[in-house]
């Protein structure tokens, strides 16, 4: 040590303690490059030539086996800057630079708080003092150094690592149905199960269309999905797990199961938390994309046609409302229909009316985005009509070959799903097998070893009968759903297709997936009337003209003969005998119910018909006060003289309220009753 590098060390330092960080990269490091460490260690005889004692060495060395691009998980580095900034420290010993960090940020941020304290830094080369100039910038060219030292070596492993990928001969994890033979070529899993279990899914999203109806497939038919365990003491075992979404997904995407080697399709990215972000990246960013390197379980045109699809999906919920999977709902053509204004994909919304879904074409996206009046609202139910109709005229000369395919495609359902179940059962088998040849063959003597064994194999023969159970009960439940009388009635409707597109048992999603077949989009405009632009795949294109349907109350009017017949029986009745009368007259209301004196209220009410009681005081007639007034007698003398018949009384409405005829002037029995005189001098008006 030079006498100029000695005179840094002040009694300022001495009374700190001195700090010795120890670091290897790697494990592999630590067991094999045993010399590193002996001579990090060494450097505490440095520290004491400087004149710190022994006990005032603090050596750190939890950060073994951290590399040193990141003090994001390296304790003994982020417990040695805390020390230093606390004024701990008075001298920092480390082999070289690259030992306490390799990250400029990591360094300079050392360097920083070095000088703020007064803190030395040693290495192998010699003594530093942060707050000179010159040592400073030393230091600070000695982490640039190994910083590049790092990337030199990444580089150096990276580029290996790409030529080999760029070959295709780059070692992977493959997914679950695919393994690497003896010689190191990828080959399908050589386990049946496994290949049949992939083999359903992938013909299962064909018919289905999403992957949501996959899972739900795989749950309605009682099946598992395999999978291999990556880690722990059963690693590479194959264990067999629900089907999940995310995992339908993650098989969809992924282009080995097409046979291809592929690498670089994500790219890692440190974000200012220091957690690393995954991006997918796009195809023509890809490092290496070979086709056909292995075998694989679906063709490239598939897997392209599947992302086609799955992004069809994943567009039905975004801005530009593509058409997406066919879902539930009575809606035919949900993703099919465009509105004739604006050109955007329609929405579908339903009404309930009478417990039945009744769909509506809806153009949102400006009224979303906007907050406007909604473009464009059109009635489903007749625009529905007209386009199934439209199809089946299309599709009719083919109907023989749809049905056809349909059972076709039952039956290979059915069979796919038997042949994945029944392979559970002989590999359930085979393990119990394994497991009695395995008792068979211990020594009896060793009665530890056979009782384990023993064990295994009763735990086996327990799974076996349970597969065999399963079997059995989903071979059961599959003949039941799909009997001989159900074939024979997909044979009988191969020759009229109506009766197939109209069958009640038919769920509408199949109808959506026909129409899909057959129509592109269906282009909606209403005025006047409802206009249809059909364009069918292949370009051909037809339209259609429908009138628009009435709304809610013009299609609940009452018919007009009705309401001529009611404001008749109204001149002599009350409304309660209306309501009979028209009921006997076999007329209804608007929304088709018997008649009842509400309703008879209500349709008065609503078209300026007056009641019974108003065209009797129209006429002239008199209540029992008025009457009683005009001949100067008391209410209960008309009351009495009605009872007698004296006087013609009519009843005005269903509260039994009675209007009265005024008698004519000089009639015999109110002259007798109230005198010539009288009757003579006060005559009735009415």
């Amino acid at each position: 040590m030079s006498a100029e590098a000695a005179a840094k060390v002040r009694a300022p330092h001495l009374s700190r303690n001195a700090y010795l960080y120890v670091r290897q990269s790697t494990l592999r490091q630590v067991l094999n490059n045993t010399e590193s460490t002996v001579r990090q260690y060494d450097l505490r005889q440095r520290a004491v030539a400087l004149g710190w004692p022994p006990e005032q060495v603090v050596v750190v060395d939890v950060d073994q086996g951290h590399s040193g691009a990141s003090a994001a998980d390296r304790e003994g580095f982020q417990r040695l800057v805390a020390d230093v900034s606390m004024g701990r420290a008075g001298i920092v010993l480390g082999l070289e630079c690259s030992r306490l960090a390799r990250n400029n940020a990591d360094w300079h941020r050392l360097l920083e708080i070095c000088a703020l304290t007064d803190t030395l830094i040693c290495d192998e080369d010699g003594l530093y003092d942060p707050s000179d100039f010159n040592d400073r910038m030393l230091l600070g060219l000695k982490g640039t150094l190994s910083e590049a030292e790092l990337h030199f070596i990444r580089a150096r492993l990276r580029g290996g690592q790409l030529s080999k990928a760029r070959r295709g001969e780059l070692p992977m994890a493959l997914p679950v149905g695919l393994v690497y033979d003896p010689a190191g070529k990828v080959v399908l899993d050589p386990d049946a199960s496994v290949q049949h279990a992939l083999r359903h899914l992938f013909a299962t999203f064909a018919r289905a269309g999403s992957a949501r109806a996959v899972v739900q497939t795989f749950r309605s038919e009682g099946l598992r999905f395999p999978a291999r365990v990556r880690t722990g003491p059963h690693k590479g075992e194959l264990s067999w797990t629900p089907l999940r979404h995310d995992r339908v997904l993650r098989l969809l995407h992924n282009p080995r199961y097409a046979g291809a080697f592929v690498y670089g399709r994500l790219r890692q990215r440190k974000g200012p938390d220091g957690k690393l972000r995954i991006e997918k990246l796009h195809r023509n960013q890809w490092t290496s994309l070979i086709l056909d390197a292995h075998p694989g379980y679906i063709s490239w045109e598939t897997f392209e046609a599947n992302q086609e699809l799955l992004a069809a999906n994943a567009q039905a919920h975004g801005s530009e409302r593509a058409k997406g999977p066919a879902r539930e709902g009575p809606a035919l053509l949900q993703g099919l229909a465009v509105c004739g204004r604006c050109g955007c994909r329609m929405t579908v919304g339903y009404h309930l009316r009478a417990g039945v879904e009744v769909p509506e074409y809806r153009c949102m996206r400006a009224a979303i985005r906007d907050g406007t009046p909604v473009c464009h609202r059109v009635p489903g139910a007749s625009i529905d009509a007209a386009i199934g109709q439209l199809l089946l005229e299309t599709v009719t000369p083919l109907a023989l070959e749809v049905a056809l395919t349909v059972q076709a495609e039952l039956e290979a359902r059915a069979d796919e799903a038997d042949a994945l179940r029944r392979s559970h059962v002989e590999a359930a088998r085979h393990r119990a097998e394994l497991a009695r040849r395995r008792y068979l063959a211990v020594d009896p003597d060793n009665r530890l070893v056979a009782d384990s064994l023993e064990a295994d194999w009763n735990d086996a023969l327990r799974q076996l009968r349970d597969a065999q159970d399963d079997y059995e009960r989903a071979a059961s439940a599959a003949q039941a759903a799909f009997t001989e009388e159900q074939k024979a009635r997909i044979r009988s409707l191969a020759t009229d297709f109506p009766r197939l597109w109209s069958d009640p048992s038919a769920p509408q999603r199949e109808r959506k997936r026909m129409a899909r077949l057959i129509i592109e989009d269906v282009t909606i405009n209403k005025t006047d009337k409802i206009r249809l632009d059909v364009r069918f795949r292949g370009g051909k294109t037809t339209s259609l003209s429908l009138p628009v349907p009435p709304t809610g109350w013009q299609a609940h009017q009452t018919d007009p003969a009705t309401l001529a017949a009611l404001d008749r029986f109204l001149e002599h009745h009350t409304d309660a005998q209306t309501a009979k009368l028209l009921n006997q007259a076999g007329h209804r209301s608007g929304t088709g119910q018997a008649f009842t004196p509400s309703i008879v209220l209500h349709l008065r009410r609503c078209n300026g018909l007056p009641s019974h009681l108003e065209r009797l005081r129209a006429k002239g007639l008199l209540t029992i006060p008025e009457l009683a007034k005009r001949l100067g007698v008391s209410a209960s003398t008309v009351k009495a003289w009605d009872r007698a018949g004296l006087l013609v009384s009519h009843q005005a409405n269903d509260k039994n309220i009675r209007l009265f005829e005024p008698p004519a002037p000089g009639s015999p029995w109110l002259v007798k009753k109230m005198g010539s005189s009288l009757a003579k001098r006060a005559p009735i008006q009415p």
